[in-house]
């Protein structure tokens, strides 16, 4: 089992665990919330604890909160993306992935294939874009639709 290197959770306040671990599921804070709420132990010092203990959460949960911790999600090189307010890890996460670096017709292509996927399917596309370039994000997103 690995431990935290910078904190210990079970020490945390509520809001300082929050704040630390509101992000890990976008912009849905309500699972660390839960979490916290379930009770700390010395358990949840333990990385692969506290990652079982959020999964389980966001498991059980109802399937109105799943569906919106999905439509929490940001669009790809979307208006989020442009305007700063994704969450730090997303912003590195399309950063590596280049998409920081579209051209515009890139850019353009990502906004279209986001609204007919929106279309389609009723929520974001999502995927984990590290290790991928924008090239091959785009060809994923064109298969999936």
């Amino acid at each position: 089992m690995s431990t935290f290197k910078t904190l210990k959770p079970s020490t945390l306040s509520r809001e300082a665990f929050v704040a630390a671990f509101a992000d890990i599921y976008e912009h849905s804070p309500w699972v660390a919330e839960k979490a916290y709420d379930l009770g700390l132990d010395s358990s949840v010092d333990q990385i692969e604890t506290l990652h079982q203990r959020m999964s389980d959460i966001l498991l059980s949960a109802d399937h109105a909160s799943q569906l919106a911790l999905i439509n929490a999600h940001p669009d790809l090189a979307g208006k989020a993306a442009v305007q700063g307010q994704l969450t730090e890890a997303s912003t590195h996460e399309q950063a590596g992935a280049g998409i920081h670096q579209c051209t515009e017709e890139e850019f353009q292509r990502f906004t279209e294939l986001n609204e007919a996927y929106k279309a389609k399917f009723k929520f974001p596309f999502i995927m984990a874009v590290k290790g991928s370039d924008r090239h091959q994000i785009l060809a994923a997103f064109e298969t999936r639709i």
